[in-house]
């Protein structure tokens, strides 16, 4: 029996070390993907941050070319009397009305937020995070569109702005996309929270 099994020789079989260092390189690609840290993961927080950026911006572009075909050279609208009106203005500052001699500059910064995004979706893998920039991006492209099309000429355009609070400035859905995306920024800083996905305490 010995002398068959010297010339016949005997099986390969994977040795114990083998099989739990495939088991343990398993079980930790299923840990990147449960946690959030797989590129699969990583592919849908993009997505959802450009699914918001549209949103957002389909609703600043429609939003305004209503009001630019309704309301513009019209009585302001009265929505909940002095408090809320729609009032349709042209804006060549930033938002909410400030810095109307900085329009060009005001246009390279929303250009620059847009490239900053672009590379940290690179890696990101948080959803609040991927919703947040998501607003931002839909809102600097919003008031972009306008600084690069409307009058008086390219990137010196003035954004159209209506929503009229009594006692504050009239801003617009894109300029809301902005502060709601910045705020929830500024939460999720608070909290630790980084976009790819990890927590750090101070």
């Amino acid at each position: 029996m010995a002398e068959a099994e010297r010339i016949i020789g005997t099986p390969d079989i994977p040795d114990a070390e083998g099989a739990d260092g495939a088991e343990s390189q398993q079980s930790s690609q299923d840990t990147d993907r449960a946690d959030g840290t797989g590129g699969g993961r990583g592919r849908k927080k993009i997505l959802v941050l450009l699914v918001v950026a549209v949103l957002a911006y389909l609703l600043d572009l429609v939003s305004k070319m209503v009001v630019v075909a309704k309301l513009e050279h019209e009585e302001p609208i009265e929505i909940f009397g002095d408090w809320l009106k729609l009032d349709a203005i042209r804006n060549a500052g930033a938002a909410f009305g400030f810095g109307e001699a900085f329009t060009v500059i005001f246009t390279v910064i929303a250009a620059g937020v847009i490239v900053v995004i672009a590379r940290l979706a690179r890696k990101l893998y948080s959803l609040p995070w991927a919703i947040a920039l998501g607003l931002l991006l839909g809102g600097a492209l919003g008031n972009l569109t306008d600084r690069i099309f409307r009058a008086p000429g390219v990137f010196e355009g003035a954004v159209v702005d209506f929503i009229a609070p009594a006692h504050f400035a009239v801003f617009n859905l894109a300029d809301s996309a902005i502060v709601c995306g910045g705020i929830l920024i500024v939460i999720l800083s608070f909290k630790g929270l980084d976009p790819d996905g990890t927590v750090h305490k101070d």
